[in-house]
């Protein structure tokens, strides 16, 4: 066996720069985070062939001194810590100190600076198997300009794990929408192979910050989101969620922040899951845009060498602040907040009507006088209009059809016109029915135009809601098991399920510690009676362990309530009278996620009169 032998400095860092830079991506991070602490105002990323050939970042920063400039390129040194309490309390995006020396290690790199209290700027290199720095003058404005080329030319076993030129740059790309998303304050530029890609000014205002995130993601994500600003015992959340219509087959609009990091948590994502859960179509993913604040030091960021993984002091804590807020944020949200905010159509408009071919006029067509009554209507066995052109056709079919519809016409007539209006001030945010469609959506008229609503779907929530309701003021109802379950557990599954009795207990489950890796269940909630009981407490047991929580007994619950209003909803082909079908959408603008069946699936949809006249080439 070899004998034991202090490691090469270079070799050393490429050994780290394998925890460190897997990819372009991973360098633009840690310069630019640097670049942030640095005090920068505008940063500069260009990038060649994905950067893989080039990067190039440059701020506006203070600099780095001359002095500090040999250190800069050594591992393990940083401006950013010095006792074992700044650790603790980080408070700077970076402060390992190893970044550079691992980006050097595997590239050519180049570091100029120009400190601010400086007359002067110096550029410096590391080179040779000991990495020794040189220092050569330079000439650059104050901040810094770190110019990173031919990534992996000496490890090129590495370099073949690269991919393509544009997925290089598609998560190249992904790491500086993150940073653009952490720091409003800063402009961003990315120019790839000489082209701009991204051009962000500086953003203060509220109104500035949606502009961002909209040229960032998109602007239908500000557009059907809601927005977050809450706060409670020393935890502040900000930020949009995207309402559960804007779901998305993959997780690729999640970003959360933690005092202004951008991290990946599984406490987190538990969180926002849950607060999902009632209203989100199976499969989909959620679409937000978050930030955590909270004192620095209640989370560690010191658990993985790219610091995307965190770890909060009280996970619990975070875990219950995150999930109420968002399941109230989403719960409150009502079919007036969603309505599509185009200007109201004028039902009964004083400027003169549109006519002719601007209305969407043909020659020979005659007028329909809407004002008269349907009951008043000619025989619709005489067309008004017969063309020269139109062959003869038996309409004694078409024509005994038609006549049937014009008695349910003649019914709907009398309750439309005492429900509507005078004009679009009363009009409430879901309008008022006028038709039924095959005995499923109900079609009724707003402000904007017109809503289909799906009639089981929006009865099914408005039932969930309900019995949720009814449950939680009459409380947790629960009943002894004529043989209590004994289950076997590991010894910390245990112990959990002793510390955690009392709220084993509110949820209407009683459990008991018969020895070291053994407890007993006697009382289960009435509702979970069918329930596989052991399974259920074992799941419970793991979440405790995992996030400090579990709702496995709420969850259960709630699927009972939704099979009960599934069943318990009005049907498919189930005629409604207009007074029926108002009242249900009155019942939806007061119900809480009304956008939303239990299942996810959306309950109703907006048309706007812009959306109708452009199907029907109004005004071209």
């Amino acid at each position: 066996m070899s004998r034991i032998q202090l490691l090469s400095p270079r070799l050393a860092n490429q050994i780290a720069a394998g925890e460190v830079v897997e990819r372009p991506a991973n360098i633009v991070k840690e310069l630019v985070e640097n670049a942030l602490d640095a005090g920068a105002t505008r940063i500069e990323i260009d990038a060649e062939q994905g950067g893989v050939k080039l990067l190039r970042i440059r701020d506006d920063g203070h600099g780095i001194a001359q002095d500090d400039l040999p250190l800069a390129l050594s591992r393990h040194a940083t401006s950013k810590i010095t006792t074992l309490d700044d650790l603790e309390a980080v408070a700077s995006l970076g402060f390992r100190g190893e970044a550079l020396a691992s980006i050097s290690s595997v590239t050519r790199l180049t570091l100029t600076s120009h400190a601010h209290d400086s007359d002067e700027a110096w550029a410096v290199e590391a080179e040779g198997r000991d990495m020794a720095t040189h220092i050569s003058p330079a000439a650059h404005p104050v901040g810094t300009t770190v110019e990173v080329r031919d990534l992996f030319f000496n490890t090129p076993a590495r370099r073949k794990f690269l991919r393509t030129e544009k997925t290089e740059f598609s998560h190249l790309e992904e790491t500086v929408k993150r940073l653009a998303l952490s720091r409003y304050d800063v402009a961003f530029t990315l120019r790839h192979n000489g082209r701009t890609i991204h051009q962000l000014r500086p953003a203060e205002r509220g109104i500035e910050k949606e502009k961002r995130v909209a040229s960032l993601l998109s602007a239908e994500f500000i557009d059907s989101s809601v927005h977050i600003d809450a706060e409670a015992a020393g935890l502040q959340l900000q930020g949009w969620v995207g309402l559960p219509t804007f779901s998305r087959s993959q997780a690729d609009m999640q970003y959360f922040f933690v005092n202004g990091r951008v991290v990946r948590d599984k406490l987190v994502v538990h969180a926002i899951k849950q607060a999902y859960r009632d209203v989100l179509y199976h499969g989909r993913q959620p679409a937000f845009v978050l930030y955590l604040w909270l004192d620095p030091k209640l989370v560690d960021v010191n658990v993985h060498p790219t610091k995307h993984e965190v770890r909060f002091r009280d996970g619990r804590l975070v875990h219950d602040f995150l999930f109420r807020t968002l399941h109230q944020a989403l719960g409150s949200v009502r079919p007036q907040d969603t309505v599509a905010s185009a200007p109201a159509y004028a039902l009964n408009a004083a400027a003169e009507p549109v006519s002719g071919v601007a209305a969407g006029e043909f020659q020979q067509q005659e007028r329909l006088n809407w004002q008269v009554p349907v009951s008043n209507l000619q025989d619709l066995n005489r067309p008004a209009y017969q063309p020269a052109y139109a062959p003869a056709f038996n309409t004694a079919p078409a024509a005994s059809a038609v006549a049937g519809q014009l008695d349910t016409l003649r019914q709907m007539n009398q309750p439309l016109s005492a429900a509507m209006p005078a004009g679009d001030a009363d009009m409430p945010p879901l309008g008022f029915a006028i038709a039924q469609l095959h005995g499923i959506y109900i079609l009724a008229q707003n402000a904007q135009g017109m809503v289909i609503v799906d009639m089981h779907a929006a009865h099914e929530r408005i039932t969930y809601e309900r019995l949720k309701q009814a449950v939680d003021e009459q409380g947790v109802a629960s009943q002894p098991l004529l043989v209590p379950v004994t289950l076997a557990v590991s010894e910390r599954e245990a112990d959990t399920a002793e510390q955690f009795a009392a709220e084993f207990l509110q949820l209407g489950v009683e459990l008991a510690r018969m020895g070291p890796e053994n407890i007993v269940v006697r009382r289960i909630p009435v509702l979970l009676q069918q329930a596989e009981v052991p399974q259920l407490i074992t799941d419970m047991l793991g979440d405790l362990l995992e996030h400090g929580t579990s709702d496995r007994i709420l969850a259960h619950r709630n699927e009972l309530l939704a099979t009960m209003a599934c069943h318990g909803s009005v049907r498919a082909n189930r005629r409604l009278s207009i007074p029926e079908m108002n009242a249900l959408l009155r019942d939806m603008e007061a119900t809480e996620r009304s956008g939303q069946c239990n299942h996810g699936r959306p309950t109703w949809t907006q048309l706007s009169m812009a959306e109708l006249d452009k199907l029907f080439l109004r005004g071209r």
